[in-house]
């Protein structure tokens, strides 16, 4: 019997103020046993604007603005479901509320307990800006390296909140107003109450709420993105439908709040709705230009994977350019918003080198430099299918050329990994690095499973008609161009406004089918990255309420009939899918870790310095503040060859080869867990068969782990050990080896 003792009283009424601007948006470890809970809390905003002044000021019209009203109003319902949605099944997998510090902290696994340390230290810190050069001159991490984590790690979206929290629960404590409330948790099975507080007060419960609510607002923008692409209210109601449908496919915020992508993807999404405004519209203003390129910044700085993202993006809207539906002038305007942008983030990641260095920035300047010598493509190759080709090639070879050109002047060699990893995709190439990402199931090849639900929830079959029609339209486009001498699209639009909106139209949607084929490629080579293919197919499904291209279904009740036919018969599998969701009940529980981390504040020196599984150190570093050598941020090339030194411990090496590695790191204890030596996701997969391609002349050896296990002396003393954890003790390192 599990019992909640309220141990006190007092709570600030959580309120939110949400304010939704957007003038783009055209008029027309677990059981099923739980502790007794509470039930949740319902936010509730109210707005109060002068609703004639902004109508006046937009130039609408009162139907104008009673439309926009509606939208906006169906926009802030969907956000606010989402959010709901996500909560209860954060709090449902988790029993979030009635955790104590220590296991919330648990429950932040592997990258997403690394992150969310660093909120962690600047909260704790005497005054922000201390926490900030903590942050900024981080000795932790790895150890005895002194780092500047807000160049390596992406962390702004903590620091942010950080200084959010603060000022929340300074200006609270200045009104002596309560921001949380705290219970004793009788957690029954002989184990000691924890102490639990729910509220905003509480740091991880801030941190996570305002994950939740940034991506509540990203289904806000979701919905006014489906409603203007498609020109239609019902396209946005679609575009939401088949998220939620298909929500275990789109997103896994739910499950990983920390994760970069819970903050950058909301920001892709309005990026990518600025970016359709800036399409359709003949002479974007300088405003939109700058919104755009505030997104693409609000994009890029939370996550490293950014740039490939925006590499496909770029290679998109060239492709439309090169086919004439996206005119020069305003292609080049689009490559020095991203240029800037570039330089922006360049900046505030203190040259990160990682960013110069990519295929994206290549791109780019390869890009602008093929548009600035279109004059000279056209005297010297043949107007239609030959320039186009040509200048397709100028881009992948200036762009292969300058990107590695560029790896070579600045010696930055962080992303080799991703060329391996793409090398081992298509050939039998595969290293220590390549195998630590593919024998991870999110970094495989897309599982069949996952088109036969798009099947079942017919957003796969929609998506293949909507680009379907879109192809068939475009290639008819490309064959009158052609028999027209090569005459591009483009100096149409130039020289008549009426065909000038068309094309526009048209480039538009093309965008978004290269678009979606470009996600699907990634999809398809990276399981993981189908949180990008998913939701935009969620887009494009909007497209069947577009006039433009299902017109010749009928008036617009007979397309409409059509439409409601197909989202009943999507509901039937998406229903299912939501209320298999819905069913997930447990509550986190680790005790063995917590066992670990208990032994480890009472009996190490707060300096002593720790190596192991890369999950592991993260939490280490997050609950203890201990210094750690290795951790899960597997971008940095010289932690690449820290984390491969740290696990010759599962290598079929000598113990005293092995003891070496760790005494030249400076490691004094060493987390053994003998999962790490035995756990097999597929042959090849186990980390001694990973270390086999390293360490060939030991294949057939028995595993130093498995050695070690049953007993780590002569070359290591076991100071401690539970089920799954046992602490090696390292030897100090002499003067020869250090």
């Amino acid at each position: 019997m599990v019992a909640k003792t309220k141990k006190q009283t007092g709570k600030s009424p959580a309120t939110q103020t949400d304010r939704d601007r957007s003038p783009l948006v055209s008029p027309p470890g677990k059981s099923n046993v739980r502790r007794p809970g509470r039930e949740g809390k319902v936010f509730n905003s109210t707005h109060s604007n002068g609703l004639s002044g902004i109508r006046h000021k937009l130039g609408l019209t009162p139907s104008a603005a009673a439309k926009l009203g509606i939208t906006l109003l169906l926009a802030a319902l969907t956000g606010y479901l989402h959010w709901y949605h996500l909560t209860q099944l954060f709090e449902n997998d988790r029993h979030f509320s009635h955790l104590s510090n220590l296991e919330k902290e648990m429950a932040f696994r592997t990258e997403m307990g690394l992150y969310y340390s660093y909120y962690k230290t600047i909260i704790e810190a005497p005054s922000f800006l201390d926490g900030l050069h903590m942050v900024m001159n981080d000795r932790l991490t790895e150890h005895p390296l002194v780092i500047n984590t807000l160049k390596r790690f992406n962390l702004y979206p903590e620091v942010v909140l950080a200084s959010w929290y603060r000022m929340y629960t300074g200006v609270m404590g200045y009104f002596g107003i309560p921001t949380k409330m705290c219970w004793s948790i009788n957690r029954g099975e002989g184990l000691t109450p924890v102490d639990s507080c729910e509220g905003m007060g509480d740091p991880a419960y801030f941190y996570v709420a305002c994950v939740f609510l940034l991506n509540g607002m990203m289904m806000s923008i979701f919905f006014m993105y489906g409603s203007y692409l498609s020109g239609s209210r019902l396209g946005g109601v679609i575009t939401t439908l088949c998220f939620f449908f298909n929500h275990g496919e789109s997103t896994r915020v739910m499950w990983t709040p920390p994760l970069r992508e819970s903050f950058a993807y909301p920001f892709l999404v309005l990026q990518m709705l600025l970016l359709t405004y800036i399409l359709r519209t003949r002479n974007p203003s300088r405003t939109a230009m700058v919104a755009l390129g505030i997104s693409n910044l609000c994009f890029m700085l939370p996550w490293q994977f950014a740039q490939f993202v925006l590499l496909t993006q770029v290679a998109s809207l060239f492709a439309s350019y090169i086919l004439g539906y996206l005119a020069a002038a305003k292609m080049q305007s689009i490559l020095v918003t991203h240029m800037i942008t570039l330089g922006v983030c360049f900046v505030l990641m203190f040259g990160n080198s990682m960013l110069l260095t990519s295929f994206y920035a290549s791109s780019l300047v390869s890009i602008w430099v093929i548009i600035a010598m279109r004059e000279r493509f056209a005297q010297v190759f043949r107007q239609g299918i030959v320039i186009w080709v040509m200048q397709g090639l100028a881009w992948v070879g200036s762009t292969v050329l300058l990107k590695f050109l560029l790896s070579t002047v600045l010696g930055a060699s962080d992303d080799a990994h991703i060329s391996g990893l793409i090398k081992s995709k298509f050939t039998s190439y595969k290293d220590f690095h390549t195998l630590m990402y593919t024998c991870a199931a999110e970094f495989d090849f897309m599982e069949l499973e996952t088109p036969v639900r798009y099947l079942k929830t017919l957003l796969l079959p929609i998506n293949v008609l909507v680009v379907a029609l879109i192809a068939g339209r475009t290639i008819q486009d490309i064959v009158r161009c052609l028999r027209h001498g090569g005459k591009t699209l483009a100096k149409t639009e130039d020289a008549d406004e009426a065909a000038g909106s068309e094309i526009a139209a048209k480039g538009e949607m093309v965008y978004h089918s290269l678009q979606l084929v470009a996600f699907a490629v990634l999809a398809i080579l990276i399981m993981r990255l189908k949180l990008f293919l998913t939701p935009h197919m969620c887009i494009m499904a909007s497209l069947i309420c577009s006039r433009q291209l299902f017109g010749w279904i009928g008036e617009k009740f007979k397309q409409h009939t059509v439409v409601f036919a197909v989202l009943a018969i999507m509901a039937i599998q998406g229903m299912t899918n939501l209320q298999a969701q819905w069913a997930i009940i447990g509550e986190f529980s680790n005790l063995p870790q917590e066992e670990l981390l208990d032994w480890i504040q009472e009996n190490t020196r707060p300096n002593a310095v720790f190596a192991g599984a890369m999950p592991t150190m993260a939490s280490v570093k997050l609950s203890t503040g201990r210094p750690i050598v290795n951790h899960p941020h597997y971008e940095d090339a010289g932690l690449r060859e820290r984390t491969k030194l740290v696990y010759s411990m599962y290598s079929r090496m000598s113990g005293e080869t092995v003891k070496r590695n760790l005494m030249k790191l400076g490691v004094e204890f060493f987390i053994l867990e003998d999962s790490w030596c035995t756990r097999r996701t597929r042959p090849g997969c186990s980390m001694p068969e990973i270390w086999d391609i390293e360490d060939p002349q030991n294949v057939g050896k028995t595993p130093l782990c498995t050695h070690i296990s049953r007993n780590s002396r002569p070359h290591f003393t076991t100071v401690f050990s539970n089920d799954i954890y046992k602490v090696l003790k390292v030897p100090k390192a002499t003067k020869d080896l250090r």
